[in-house]
């Protein structure tokens, strides 16, 4: 085993599951009624120092909402898992202004392009600054990291990221298989402290419904200690009884539910509403200059009482009207 490498970065979380269990242990399992509003939901499960995780898929089904509040309510020294995380990292860094730290640890996969849009101005000084630590990973480990603290064991196995220097600047360690003596990559659990999930439906107890692809979302909501999840609709119980195999999220999984439509906004809801490809344009010219962009972001997260004056900024719900027939248009 001596010849067998280890990755040089470092290990922002405790892959250890009995840990998460003597958490889990603790939470009750009865079916409470947890709709809050979304600064009620930050200021009770997101805590300073907390390692954050993101669901969603770039700018797909994102919880525009929540990441706004945390910005508002002035977060600081959040880990955070970037996993595919275009415009939600983008929100964040926000947070890194002027010396104030809301990001310190960011566990990356994707973080600073927004796809085919390009490069996130500030997202890449934030993370030039060199005042926040960061952990390399493919996009695919770190969701086998979510998969493994789900499963409740403390890393899982993957043929990925080896002999590259992604590895190198991982905290992943080679190891040999005990059956066929392959190298493998051993990719170590990650339970987030708080995560946040935008959902279409869920009912008042946390049950929640995602209409298309979950990326990675069913083992982060079971691997997170605290889980906010925002939704389109609140549906009745009996409406998700009904269809049982349609909920992905289940409610003891879950801390609080939050009815925010349009909560992915400028993100695309599949089946919902399309991106906003005008106002991630928009972030992204604006961030180029530092002055302009404190003035942006002045104006739109912290000048306004909640995610609907930042929707009422960009256009309202006739905005909202207009990205949702563009979604639903057949070809």
């Amino acid at each position: 085993m001596s010849d067998l490498a280890r990755g040089l970065g470092p290990l922002f979380s405790d892959p250890d599951p009995d840990a998460a269990r003597a958490v889990f242990r603790t939470r009750s399992r009865a079916l409470t009624d947890k709709v809050m509003s979304v600064a009620e939901a930050v200021a009770a499960f997101v805590h300073d120092g907390d390692y954050l995780a993101s669901g969603g898929f770039g700018t797909n089904r994102i919880a525009s909402a929540v990441l706004h509040e945390i910005v508002r309510q002035r977060r600081r020294n959040l880990s955070f898992a970037g996993h595919t995380t275009t415009h939600d990292f983008q929100i964040l860094a926000a947070g890194n202004l002027d010396g104030e730290r809301l990001l310190t640890r960011v566990d990356a996969a994707y973080i600073v392009g927004l796809e085919a849009r390009g490069l996130s101005p500030h997202s890449r000084r934030v993370v030039e600054s060199g005042d926040v630590e960061i952990c390399d990973w493919s996009n695919y480990a770190l969701a086998v990291r979510f998969k493994a603290a789900a499963a409740g064991v403390p890393f899982m196995p993957a043929r990925c990221m080896l002999g590259t220097q992604t590895f190198d600047r991982s905290a992943a360690i080679e190891i040999a298989c005990p059956f066929t003596g392959k190298k493998l990559a051993a990719l170590p659990a990650l339970y987030p402290d708080v995560s946040v999930i935008h959902v279409h439906e869920a009912d008042r107890f946390g049950n929640g419904r995602i209409l298309g692809i979950s990326v990675a979302d069913l083992e982060l909501a079971r691997a997170s200690k605290r889980l906010i999840v925002s939704c389109e609709r609140l549906v009745d119980t009996e409406d998700l009884r009904r269809e049982p195999w349609s909920t992905d999220i289940p409610a003891f999984c879950v801390d609080a539910v939050c009815v925010v439509p349009g909560g992915s906004y400028p993100g695309n809801m599949p089946g919902e509403y399309f991106s906003d490809e005008q106002h991630l344009r928009q972030w992204l010219a604006v961030e180029k200059d530092l002055d302009a962009f404190r003035a942006f972001v002045d104006e739109y997260v912290y000048g306004v009482s909640d995610f609907d004056g930042y929707l009422e900024k960009c256009g309202g719900r006739d905005r909202l009207d207009q990205l949702r027939a563009l979604e639903r248009v057949e070809d």
